[in-house]
């Protein structure tokens, strides 16, 4: 066996320990506190709200580390959950180990833990979202023998005081180095400061978004990761969402992950790449490079699911002004090859076992690639309202019943687009598409018709799909779209309610 080395792990833990976070245990923790200053535990689990929760534990002596480390804490779950009753609230909270990171913002040496739910009888809550997403990838890999990977493009604004030197151009800073990007600075530290934690990003860049507006400009950025276990791929997002909102605090800059902040103006996604994973091989391909049978079944089953799939992706009324024509965003149930007008795209593969590297750089020996190692889909139509617990845990049910469904190959063929849909010359192919539900009640009733498939097996609970329902239609949006159209200053009052949404 090759033994790993960890001298590049971002995380000072696991590069202390030397060891893969998923084999950390008490003692390891223990180990890293002692002999490493450290003086408060942090304890940080995610709300119905989609952020996460903290509790702050001083650390005098090593009993008490001990207790806290093995027996958790209590916290009132009415609080935290909508379909938890206050008569019954009581919840326990215990520290995944794996989860270490160092508090970057702490005022004192601080290690921070993700925690697992607990009812009162001692068992995991399976209405818990984290809870929900560990079901929904244990039945895929039950049913297919295949594990689910995932991976977020994180999206947001950044907001400061606007310059007059170097200014950048309107919808057009894609990738943008400074000085005309003026927040790469504040996008590196972020990353720096992500990376520490133990997530793994594949890049980041400025991205199309910016305009100016009352003497501030808004830079669109992006966090991308690399596809990981789906359950990791989530805690990844909610840690690096609460990094970027402290690290630009403590810059004086603002942040918001909301979807649409002004009309006319790119909104901002939650893209979820999903991948198809056996014994370490991506599974993605076949033997000619193409697109697998199973990577189509996959994509069958999010073709299916994608009217109810928007009621966990897209969880506020402003979800519904981003999903809408010509603004790279889908509005249609469909797919494609490189294709940023459908719902699911297949993006460019290095299908191909050419060394490409060694054409770039003239001279050098070639070396075997493997043309399937990056191989992905995406699925567009998510933004950052959502519990991303919830959503990938959609998104692993919804390809479980890809491969549950006997007609798949065909679903996908059906759904196959190869053109831009939004062009007049294609109004025919959209006409026969399946439409993305157009605003949160719609979503809901979406939900509402399709929620069998994500109760089966017990992935998700009745009482979680009934407060998603629940909360959708409690929006009354069903006529917002029009009333926001003919009343300008009704956009504006719904952009500073949702701005911190997530």
């Amino acid at each position: 066996m090759t033994t790993r080395n960890f001298s590049l792990h971002r995380n000072p833990v696991v590069r202390y320990l030397a060891k893969d976070p998923s084999t950390f245990d008490r003692a390891d923790i223990i180990n890293y506190i002692v002999n490493n200053d450290i003086t408060m535990v942090n304890f940080m689990y995610p709300a119905a709200d989609g952020r996460l929760k903290t509790l702050n534990f001083v650390i005098n002596d090593m009993a008490y580390l001990e207790t806290i480390l093995t027996m958790g804490e209590r916290v009132d779950g009415s609080s935290l959950f909508r379909h938890i009753e206050a008569g019954n609230s009581d919840l326990y909270v215990l520290p995944r180990y794996s989860t270490a990171f160092v508090d970057p913002f702490s005022p004192v040496p601080a290690l921070n833990m993700l925690c697992t739910y607990f009812d009162k009888d001692g068992n995991v809550l399976d209405s818990a979202p984290a809870a929900t997403l560990d079901k929904a990838c244990t039945e895929f890999t039950r049913a297919t023998g295949l594990e689910f990977h995932a991976m977020g493009e994180l999206e947001y604004y950044v907001i400061g005081e606007a310059e007059t030197h170097f200014p950048a151009t309107d919808q057009r800073n894609y990738h943008e180095s400074a000085p005309f990007a003026k927040f790469n600075e504040f996008r590196v530290e972020c990353m720096d400061a992500v990376a520490r934690t133990g997530a793994q990003i594949k890049y980041g860049h400025s991205e199309v978004g910016n305009f100016t507006l009352d003497g501030k400009v808004y830079e669109q950025n992006e966090i991308e990761f690399l596809p990981v276990d789906a359950r990791q791929a989530a805690d990844q997002l909610v840690i690096a969402k609460w990094i970027i909102r402290n690290m630009a605090r403590k810059h004086g800059l603002d942040v918001t992950f909301a979807p649409k902040i002004t009309t006319g103006k790119a909104g901002s996604g939650l893209h979820v790449h999903m991948r198809l994973m056996r014994d370490g091989h991506n599974m993605m391909l076949d033997n000619d490079l193409k697109l697998s049978a199973d990577a189509r079944r996959l994509i069958a089953g999010m073709m299916v699911l994608a009217p109810s799939i928007t009621a966990f992706g897209n969880a506020n009324p402003t979800s519904y002004f981003r999903l809408v024509p010509h603004q790279e965003a889908p509005t249609n149930v469909c797919w494609g090859d490189r294709n940023r007008s459908v719902l699911v795209r297949v993006p460019l593969g290095w299908n191909t076992r050419e060394d490409m590297s060694a054409v770039a750089n003239p001279g050098i020996t070639p070396v075997e690639v493997d043309p399937a190692l990056k191989q992905t889909v995406e699925i567009r139509s998510a933004d950052c309202s959502a519990d991303v617990y919830q959503l990938i845990a959609a998104l692993a049910v919804a390809a479980r019943h890809g491969f549950e469904m006997p007609d798949a190959l065909k679903i996908a063929a059906d759904t196959y687009v190869d053109v831009n849909i939004h062009d007049a010359a294609h109004a025919d192919r959209l006409a026969t598409l399946a439409t993305l539900p157009v605003n949160c009640a719609d979503s809901a009733s979406k939900l509402e018709a399709q929620r069998a498939v994500y109760e089966s097996k017990g992935v998700f609970s009745a009482a979680m799909i009934d407060s998603v329902i629940k909360r959708l239609r409690d929006y009354h949006d069903e006529n917002l779209a029009a009333e926001a159209k003919a009343d300008p200053a009704l956009m504006g009052s719904l952009v500073k309610e949702y701005f911190y949404c997530g």
